[in-house]
């Protein structure tokens, strides 16, 4: 058995769990590394892109080009930033209550994920145009045939599957593993 991190997956775990340090910092980590290059990869879009610029990095697979969305994913609910925006700060206080007695690497990994996609995009909502608690996101990243997207994004969708696939192995947040 590893003495830091979770145990492999496949390795079986009863009763209350390995004592495993505190996952906080692992969460934060991750997610200051998804918000960090979130922020960064907007602001030059945002400074690079606002004329309607678009790179195409690989022709009819992936281009590079700013987008605004005001609604979710695939640009549904459009006008329903302000319950997004809303959604967003739950989700991220929650990832931050459950941080604090999260002893799971795994868990830590997709929590910190999800929140720093939540923090990413929420920001967007607070403060870009078209006014405070309804702003529009900065997406930039358009594979054709899919909707345009960002960092964030990607963040909260890896961290989501993560999240889905520790729950489907019984993973807890002790790291321990529900019996079957």
């Amino acid at each position: 058995m590893q003495a830091t991190g979770d145990a492999p997956l496949t390795e079986p775990r009863t009763g209350d769990g390995p004592q495993r340090p505190r996952r906080r910092l692992t969460v934060a980590v991750t997610a200051l590394l998804v918000f960090g290059a979130d922020l960064a990869t907007k602001t030059w879009i945002v400074h690079a892109y606002g004329d309607g610029h678009v790179t195409t990095v690989i022709p009819g697979v992936l281009d590079i080009e700013e987008g605004r969305n005001a609604g979710a994913a695939f640009g549904i609910a459009t006008g329903s930033t302000i319950i997004f925006t809303v959604i967003a700060l739950a989700v991220a206080i929650a990832i931050v209550r459950i941080a604090a007695r999260l002893r799971s690497r795994s868990w830590a990994i997709a929590l910190g994920l999800l929140l720093g996609g939540a923090v990413g995009n929420l920001g967007d909502r607070i403060f870009r145009s078209p006014a405070v608690f309804r702003g529009h996101v900065v997406d930039w990243i358009y594979l054709h045939h899919w909707p345009v997207f960002n960092i964030a994004d990607s963040g909260v969708v890896i961290g989501g599957i993560l999240a889905a696939l520790l729950v489907v192995q019984g993973i807890r947040f002790d790291g321990s593993r529900d019996p079957s």
